[in-house]
């Protein structure tokens, strides 16, 4: 049996195409459910994670989570080691770097540095507490509601992608915004806000993505898919 470590659209496509268990955080409350066996959860670290998959007897586990889903790649790639699990990463690739970009290795770095006076806030509700000391306009996207600490100077907007252009620019000039921080995620569901930005004039502010272990990495469902082939799995 295969392991996908899920949430993305990759995962939910990697499991239309594999037979799988699909392992989801359970961090959203209703989320978009791939085909085939779903477990919601955590596993308890990587101990708890080694036992699931001798118990579970798997063969291989794809890690197709979110880019900044670092503490369970980091897990998941340790557990495999001591189990001798094949391991692959499937990374959708980042977005193409803009000129004039600011780009900064953490949410607390662009909260520390952050410019502007009315900022469209992308990173999500788990780091809004990095903000929270910050003077400027906050309006704050997410899917779920967020908990303080938050800013004190906040709009909340609850909303799940894809986003078009249009619908980017016509909210950041309803809001009036002058810089935008989000993070290097990839992927076209949330990419207009950035071609938006660059039609305003809009400062941008990135995150980059953190490093990712020594695995063997692919960037496609493809790829993934003939990883499998190769693997025996």
């Amino acid at each position: 049996m295969i392991l996908i470590l899920g949430g993305t659209g990759e995962a939910r496509e990697l499991a239309s195409r594999v037979p799988a268990v699909s392992s989801l955080a359970g961090r959203v409350s209703s989320p978009r459910l791939p085909e085939g066996e779903v477990r919601i959860g955590g596993f308890g670290g990587v101990d708890g994670l080694a036992q699931w998959l001798r118990d579970n007897e798997i063969h291989a586990v794809v890690d197709a989570t979110h880019p900044f889903a670092r503490r369970i790649t980091s897990n998941a790639y340790e557990a495999c080691a001591r189990v001798g699990v094949p391991f692959l990463i499937l990374r959708r690739p980042g977005f193409t770097p803009q000129d004039g970009w600011h780009w900064v290795d953490s949410v607390a770095e662009a909260a520390r540095s952050l410019p502007g006076e009315r900022v469209f806030l992308t990173t999500g509700r788990q780091d809004l507490a990095e903000f929270a000391s910050c003077p400027q306009w906050f309006l704050a996207r997410m899917v779920e509601p967020p908990e303080p600490p938050m800013p004190q100077r906040i709009e909340v907007l609850l909303s799940r992608g894809p986003f078009t252009v249009d619908g980017e620019l016509a909210l950041m000039r309803s809001h009036r915004i002058d810089t935008l921080v989000t993070k290097d995620s990839g992927g076209e569901m949330t990419s207009a806000k950035l071609e938006a930005a660059r039609q305003l004039g809009v400062l941008v502010v990135i995150v980059r993505r953190p490093p990712l272990p020594p695995a063997e990495t692919v960037a496609t469902v493809d790829e993934a898919v003939r990883w499998l082939g190769t693997a025996g799995v």
